[in-house]
């Protein structure tokens, strides 16, 4: 599942938050829970948790139906 997260990250997430001034790590997955790093302008701007769970979480859930969810990490 792992390999899964990094291509959609790569491919679909990545160049929408990078397009904005920021991007997004991915730290770990374990047992469905995706775990991410905001950087960039992502990391301080006050849109960046309805950007995490509005459009990172629905978009890994819809796609990999293995995902339960995802969780920040500072």
């Amino acid at each position: 599942m792992i390999a899964k997260v990094k291509e959609l990250i790569e491919t679909e997430i990545r160049p929408a938050l990078q397009s904005d001034g920021g991007d997004i790590e991915l730290v770990d997955v374990e047992d469905g829970i995706v775990k991410v790093r905001l950087v960039g302008a992502c990391a301080h701007c006050p849109s960046s948790t309805m950007t995490l769970y509005e459009g990172v979480e629905r978009i890994l859930k819809d796609k990999i139906p293995e995902v339960k969810g995802l969780e920040q990490v500072f």
